[in-house]
Parts: C-alpha cells; structure tokens; sequence
C-alpha cells in the first residue's frame, strides 16, 4: 500500500491546525498532573507566534462563548420579571358574552361573571398599585361551589369563561382523586396538570382556573368507620391550594420529573426547585348534590313549626337548593373547613321543556352544529324547522337529563337517516315533524324520491327560516354584537351575517368575525387606491355591504373587485380631480352599479 500524500500546510485551516495542537499539549498537562494555563496566556502565546510567522496576514478573533453549564447559570441568577395579567373585562361584559350561550340561569351568570370578574381585576389592580393590598393577610379567594341538577350547563357555563377571559383551565373529577399518599390520583395533580396548559409558563398557571365536576361525590359517609381517603381526605387535601401553598412541580414516584431534575443538576450543579403558588388559583366546584334539598327541607320546616308555617308546594322543589346555608353542607357531609374555602355559591335552575326548546334554536347551540357537521361529512346540508326542535325538546324532557338529554333524543331521532341518506343520491335533507314522528314513512320516500321538488322545496323553506331566525337573533343583540367586534350591524349587514351562516356551519360570533375582515379588507383596498392614483375613495355603508354580499354569494373575489374599481373609477375621477380640484370621493351602493352616471354628475357638479 502506498504513502497518502499529505496535504500541503496552507491547503489547511490554520485554526484548526492550531486548536488541534492546542488541545493536544492540555491533554498532555492534565495527564502530567500540571496546571492548566489561563485561556487569555494561551491566547496571548499564540497571537505572539502567528505574527512572527505570518506577521498582519493571519490574527485571531476570539468569540464570547459561554459553556452550557456558564450559560444556564446565568441565566438562573438573572431575576425573572414576574408577568403581569391582562384582564379589563367587566361582569356586565361576560354576562353579555354568556347570554349569547346559555338559556336561562340569569343568576347564576350573574354571580359567576362578577366575582370572576372581580378575582382577576383584584389582580391586575395588585400588581399595578403601588400598595400591594393583595398580600394582606388573610385574604379571601373568590372560590365558587355551583350546586344544580346534571344537565342545566354548570360545565358548559365554566368552560365559556375560561376562553372568554383567555387564561388556563383545567378540569378533573373529584371521584378520580384520592387522600395524598394513598393509590389514586392526587389533588396536586390539577395544579401540575395547570402548567401544562400554559405550556410549562409557571407565572400564567398562577393564575389559572381549575374546575373541579362530581364534588358532591367526595362528601364524608356518617356510616363508615376508618379513613375515608376518597371522600373527606380529599376534602383535606383540597384545603391548603384552595386557599395558598406550594405545590412542587417534581413529583418523587414521577420517573420523568425525576431524570429531568437529575439532568438540570448534571450541567449547573444545583438543586433548583420549581413550584407553583396557588394564592391566585380560582377553584369552582360543583355538584347535582341529589340528596341536599331534604336536608334545607326539614332544616327550613324545623325552624317553622306552627300556625304560620309556610304550606310547601311542588313548585318549592325546584328552588329548594336556593336557600342552601352552610350548616347544610356540613350536615351533607362536608367539614367544616372545607366549605369555609368555598364563600361565593350559585344555583342553577331545573330547566323546562321550552328552555331546552330555546337551547335548540339558539344559533350557537352545539347539539345542532354538530349534527349539521355529522351531516356535512356525506355532502347532505341538514336544517331543522321549529316543529321538530319542539318535539325534540319534549322527548330530551322526558328523559329528565336536563340538556343532556337533547343529544341522546337528537342522535335517537336522526340515526336511522345518518345511516341510510350517505348511500342515496340525496345532498339537501329538511328535518320535520314528520322525521321525528314518522321516520321509516320519510326514509322511504326519501330512498323512492331523494331529489323530489316537494323535498326541495321543504328544504328551501326552512333554510329561509333558519335564516329570519338568526336575522332577529341579530337584531335583539346587535348593540352588544357590535361593540365586541367592532362592526356596525346595519340592516343590510345583519341580512349578509344571516346568510353566511346560512352557507357554512359556524357559530354567529365566527360569521361576523369573518364579514368583519372582508370590511377591513374593503377598508385596506381604498388605501391602496389612494396610494396607487393620489386619490382619496371612500365607500359609504350601503357600498361596502353590497361588495360584501356578492362576495358572501361567490360572485366576486375581492382582488377582482379592486380591478374593477381601477377600471370604473381611475381616469374618470383624475379628470374630476383635474377640473375641480377635489380628491376625495364618497362612493355609494348606487355609484357602483352605475359608475359613469356617478362621474358625469360630479363633473356637472
């Protein structure tokens, strides 16, 4: 085998040559046991050598590198600005977001939205304020307890808020906990699960919201005898985070926490610890809590024993829960100290058969969107006409499981037509009375004839129905509609909002946010014409809403639009500008469809 030919000197890096070297003769030291020279006097000794043989040719330049372990100790020993909460929002403002929702419970919403309300602003006013009032002592967390029925929307109401006012939300199962130190879920666990939903950003977690549901399930049982570490246990453990703690985010029999800890302490040689402050974690609880109306009953006929004791009607029942007091919770099983952490109670109400009847009419209703959407995944646009969302109510009322009930009697009703219509040529599919009460006679006919006229025009009916509907839904909260997205709700406007619904399977929020970017697009397109020709356009409401109708219509792109108005209006307003001298023009609805008759009239003008 033949030599290699080595390379000539200058063939190679001169740095690498030179750290190779290097490298080498502080390997040689640190196994002769000698001490290692300072980076800057190696340095120096080089920089020296090069210029004798290379002279100004060659010079060193040495970046600022830190070492991982230099660098992640410096960035723990750099002070952490402690984030700031950005919440302005006033009860009034999330109880008019809940109304778009929720049917009924005007109290609950109301108690909800205000101490919630008032929790963050608490907040926000503590840390901008120069007396921070918020570390006092003995400081009392706005914990909420919501007792009702299953079914009437606590969860629903809880999961609304929580993406209303943007922060983490976490929500677990009191059945699935235990007392800490015992087989079962812990209820620390929450606050770690919190983390993770800020996405490991501790200082937002802080300010969380955890939902506890079935708390009602972890009441003390006066019958049994030894510890009870998943009733009155978890009770206790619940105490310190519903008030203030720590909560270690390493969990000792976690392997993962574990490595992750070993690592950290391999490259900066310390023992950090991370928590989690739960001073400002709102807790909301709530339960059916079937057995606790007894217990207000005989406490209520105990304290009215006599001639002028109130008579009890049926109707009481419904409201029983309404008088709940303290001593009724403990006597229900809870401790003491338990109830205490849970000051502020709201009680939702039974719901009637016309308030799950409103439910389903509500355009933002979720039972119905998503069935649309069950439908849409076939092709076959399903609407619902008011007589079938009657008998859908009556039967989700029979069941007794409040709104629950709706998707079981809607899934119950319609099944038997998501199974067959996907095999048949059908794409339109109206959901009558007759549906619910006579399906095998409509699916029959509906195999016979998929594409009839009778069936068309029944779908057409009830899709002009469905749009009326949402047009008055729009009409009764339009001021409110308005302000949160920034868009006046003109007639016209409200009639385009109810037709794009109408086309795409959304909430109503969705569809004015989307006709509010084709406004600020139109918005944008007049800038453009400005810095294109020097002149200033200005279309009036009736313009943009016609602009915006065809676009919802599929007859016009807006990029389509904005040659058409170069086409119709740029030399024709330039030889305005040139006769009168004026460069801001007020274009209409009607100037659009006739834009000569607009200009000869300026320029008679």
């Amino acid at each position: 085998m033949g030599h290699r030919r080595r390379p000539a000197l200058h063939a190679r890096p001169v740095g690498q040559l030179l750290f190779r070297r290097v490298v080498v003769i502080l390997i040689f030291m640190s196994d002769q046991n000698e001490k290692i020279p300072d980076p800057k006097e190696i340095e120096k000794e080089i920089s020296e050598f090069l210029a004798k043989k290379f002279k100004d040719n060659v010079k060193i330049v040495s970046p600022v590198v830190l070492s991982q372990e230099l660098a992640l100790d410096s960035a723990e020993k750099k002070p952490e600005k402690k984030k700031k909460i950005n919440f302005d929002l006033l009860p009034e403002d999330l109880i008019a977001y809940l109304d778009q929702f929720i049917v009924k419970q005007d109290l609950s919403k109301a108690i909800l939205a205000t101490k919630i309300c008032t929790h963050f602003n608490r907040i926000r006013r503590a840390q901008t304020s120069a007396g921070d009032a918020g570390n006092m002592v003995g400081s009392i967390k706005n914990n909420v307890l919501m007792l009702g029925p299953t079914g009437v929307g606590k969860t629903y109401t809880i999961k609304l808020i929580a993406s209303k006012i943007g922060v983490p939300f976490v929500k677990g199962d009191a059945t699935k906990f235990s007392e800490t130190g015992y087989v079962g879920g812990d209820v620390e666990d929450l606050v770690r699960d919190l983390v993770r939903e800020a996405d490991d950003d501790i200082d937002l977690a802080q300010y969380g919201i955890i939902y506890i549901d079935e708390i009602d399930k972890i009441a003390g049982s006066r019958n049994l005898i030894g510890a009870d570490v998943s009733r009155t246990g978890v009770q206790r453990g619940l105490l310190k985070p519903m008030e203030e703690t720590e909560v270690d985010l390493k969990v000792p029999h976690d392997p993962i926490s574990m490595i992750q800890e070993i690592e950290r302490f391999r490259k900066t040689g310390k023992r950090s610890k991370r928590a989690v402050n739960t001073k400002n974690i709102l807790f909301i609880m709530s339960g059916a809590f079937s057995d606790l109306p007894e217990i207000i009953r005989k406490r209520i006929t105990d304290q009215a024993i006599g001639f002028n004791a109130p008579v009890k009607n049926q109707h009481d029942e419904i409201d029983i829960l309404q008088q709940v007091r303290s001593e009724d919770l403990i006597k229900y099983g809870f401790e003491s100290e338990f109830v205490g952490r849970l000051p502020v109670r709201a009680v939702f109400e039974n719901l009637t058969e016309s308030d799950l009847f409103e439910i389903l009419r509500n355009p933002n209703n979720p039972i119905i969107l998503g069935k649309k959407l069950d439908f849409s995944a076939y092709g076959i646009d399903i609407v619902f006409d008011e007589q079938s969302l009657h008998l859908l109510a009556a039967n989700a009322y029979e069941e007794g499981t409040g709104a629950r009930g709706l998707v079981s009697a809607v899934e119950r009703a319609l099944l038997p037509f998501e199974k067959k219509l996907p095999s048949i040529d059908i794409r339109k599919f109206p959901v009558t009375a007759e549906v619910i009460e006579q399906p095998k006679i409509v699916l029959e006919k509906l195999i016979d004839a998929p594409q009839s006229k009778q069936n068309h025009r029944c779908f057409e009916r009830i899709k002009k129905q469905e749009r009326d509907f949402v047009k008055t839904y729009l009409t009764a909260n339009s001021a409110k509609l308005a302000e949160k997205y920034s868009l006046t709700m003109t007639p016209s406007r409200m009639q385009i909002v109810a037709i794009y619904c109408s086309k795409h399977i959304m909430e109503v929020g969705e569809a004015i946010r989307q006709i509010k970017s084709y406004y600020d697009e139109l918005k944008k397109i007049e800038l453009y014409f400005f810095k294109n020709h020097d002149i200033n356009v200005v279309m009036e409401e009736d313009a943009i809403d016609f602009i915006i109708e065809k676009v919802v219509n599929s007859e016009i792109h807006l990029d389509e639009f904005y040659k058409q108005l170069n086409t119709d209006f740029e030399h024709g307003l330039k030889l305005v500008r040139e006769k009168t001298g004026r460069s801001r023009f007020f274009i209409t609805r009607e100037a659009l469809l006739h834009p000569e008759t607009y200009i000869h009239q300026l320029l008679a003008e």
